[in-house]
C-alpha cells in the first residue's frame, strides 16, 4: 500500500486539507466548520492518509494552494497530481481545466468542446464534482452557461466559488457589492 499523509494548514479562508502521496497531491480539502469536520472529509476522501507535517512535495502543495487563496495566484503546474485513481474522463476533463488561467474563467460548455465532446457539458459538470484536488485542479473556474456560477461541490458550494473567483479578481467577481 503506498505511503499516504495528509495535513491541516492555515489559508486566507480558513483551515484547510491536503493528501499526497509518492506520485503527488491526491486530495485537498477546502475549510469545513471545524478542524475535525475538514479532517473527516480528507480522510473520507483519503481513508489510508495518516496525518503527518509535510515534506518537500507536500509542502509545495501546501505554499502553492496558500499563495492562491491569500493573493489569487495560480499554483504552480509543477506541482505533482496524482489522478492514478479517477476515471479517464474525469482526467481529461481536469487536464483542460488545469489549462484555465486564474482569473478566467471557461463554461461547460467549453470544456466539453476541448475535448471534442460537444454536448457533454453535463458530464463535465459531474466530473469536475468529483474533482478530489480543487484549487490545484481549479474547477471553480467552470461556469455554467451565461456565466452563471453553477454548482460547487465544496463546503460553502457556490458562495465559496464566487469568493475564489474574486480572489483571483475575475471579471464580474472583484467587484464590491452590498450583500
Amino acid at each position: 500500500m503506498p505511503d499516504v499523509r495528509y495535513t491541516l494548514f492555515d489559508t486566507a479562508i480558513g483551515r484547510c486539507a491536503l493528501a499526497w502521496g509518492d506520485r503527488g497531491v491526491i486530495g485537498v480539502q477546502l475549510p469545513e466548520g471545524s478542524d475535525d469536520a475538514t479532517r473527516d472529509r480528507i480522510r473520507a476522501a483519503c481513508p489510508a492518509a495518516v496525518e503527518s507535517a509535510p515534506d518537500a512535495a507536500g509542502g509545495r502543495a501546501v505554499e502553492a494552494v496558500t499563495e492562491l487563496l491569500e493573493c489569487g495566484r495560480a499554483p504552480d503546474a509543477a506541482v505533482p497530481l496524482d489522478l492514478s485513481e479517477v476515471p479517464e474522463f474525469d482526467a481529461r476533463v481536469y487536464a483542460v481545466t488545469r489549462t484555465i488561467t486564474a482569473g478566467s474563467t471557461l463554461t461547460y460548455g467549453q470544456v466539453a468542446d476541448l475535448l471534442g465532446s460537444p454536448g457533454a457539458a453535463q458530464a463535465v459538470g459531474q466530473a469536475l464534482g468529483r474533482n478530489p484536488i480543487p484549487l490545484l485542479v481549479p474547477c471553480h473556474r467552470v461556469l455554467a452557461a451565461g456565466g452563471r456560477v453553477g454548482g460547487f461541490s465544496a463546503h460553502g458550494g457556490a458562495v465559496t466559488k464566487r469568493v475564489l473567483l474574486a480572489i483571483e479578481r475575475a471579471p464580474g467577481f472583484d467587484e464590491p457589492t452590498l450583500f
